[in-house]
């Protein structure tokens, strides 16, 4: 009985019942454009671009439509390769006209994402495709009941081997049907509005009064966790280490910069990545011994109206050089005032 009860804690209360009202509300919303064929991963996209649903969202409405209403085969997978470049994968994909396929991919800061496969647009929520993580292909035929000439099992194995980094042609087959690619509506990117914040990178180094640190009444807020809600993240951007050795004085630097980066964008996540692994402590750079002279450290930011990037890039790459002791003139216990 116990156990019964605990389903329903959620509802229990007005939030909690409010926020489970509006989530079967959207599924229910959905479904009527998925019967009209328009691919799952554009809608839920769409819906998420619009604000109408939350990221945490997308997994729940995925099991719901494509496993349990319209019985969508599904295979899962941890990925054996990391992609980045996925001009191929869209060029085959996009002439598989068989089955309809949703591709959910667990993206390791934000959660479920998913992607119309056919619609090259759609590649455009994540960056990588990274080896060891969890994803899922989705294949189906909406809400049509016939009898179908190619086991679906073979469609999802096929495209795995795609993802898995296999240059491998698909078969006519899988290319004859009526399940091809039906533009859904089509939403501002986020990325067209942020867009001169951060595509090019000033040239100019720090200057001490930019760096005039802020008076604060209150300790320094603790770097945030990755969260569940709506979000994009930027392109991965490169820092060059032109110090001899990237240090404790560059370590120091950076939390800074990044703590100074937060404090002007409170919503906003800075992600730090070296040799392929997302670093969460910044001082493991120093520790580890591997970042010398010439290496690059690559960094994203995530969350909603992103800005600031090219900024935060310029004083990253100094913070990387000889020069970051511009950013230790201060105390500990002030921030600076970057941005």
């Amino acid at each position: 009985m116990n156990k019964i009860l605990r389903v329903y804690d959620n509802l229990s209360s007005r939030q909690g019942f409010n926020e489970s009202l509006n989530h079967f509300q959207s599924v229910m919303g959905i479904i009527s454009d998925f019967e009209e064929k328009y691919n799952l991963a554009d809608i839920i996209n769409s819906l998420l671009d619009s604000k109408d649903i939350k990221q945490g969202q997308v997994s729940s409405i995925v099991a719901a439509l494509l496993n349990d209403k319209y019985s969508y085969y599904s295979k899962s997978s941890n990925l054996i390769t990391t992609t980045y470049d996925f001009d191929y994968l869209k060029n085959e994909l996009k002439a598989l006209k068989a089955f309809d396929i949703v591709l959910c991919y667990h993206h390791p800061e934000l959660g479920s994402i998913v992607i119309n496969p056919k619609n090259p647009e759609s590649w455009n929520v994540t960056n990588e495709l990274r080896r060891n993580e969890f994803l899922t292909v989705y294949v189906g035929t909406f809400a049509d009941n016939k009898k179908e000439a190619i086991p679906r099992d073979k469609v999802a194995d096929k495209i795995l081997e795609l993802l898995n980094g296999k240059k491998s042609k698909l078969p006519d087959t899988f290319k004859k049907g009526s399940y091809k690619y039906k533009k859904y509506v089509a939403y501002d990117d986020y990325e067209d509005e942020a867009e001169d914040d951060y595509e090019e990178e000033p040239d100019n180094y720090i200057e001490e009064e930019s760096a005039a640190p802020q008076e604060i009444k209150q300790e320094p807020k603790p770097e945030k966790k990755p969260s569940s809600g709506s979000g994009k993240m930027t392109p991965f951007y490169s820092v060059p280490v032109t110090n001899e050795l990237f240090h404790n004085g560059n370590v120091e630097a950076w939390k800074r910069i990044i703590q100074s980066y937060n404090a002007k964008n409170p919503d906003l996540e800075v992600h730090i990545f070296y040799d392929g692994e997302r670093i969460l402590n910044i001082a493991s750079l120093f520790k580890w011994g591997k970042v010398k002279h010439g290496s690059s450290i690559l960094f994203a930011v995530s969350g909603d109206n992103i800005q600031d990037v090219a900024k935060l890039q310029k004083y990253l790459k100094q913070g990387a050089s000889p020069q970051f002791e511009a950013f230790l003139r201060f105390p500990v216990n002030q921030i600076l005032n970057l941005f």
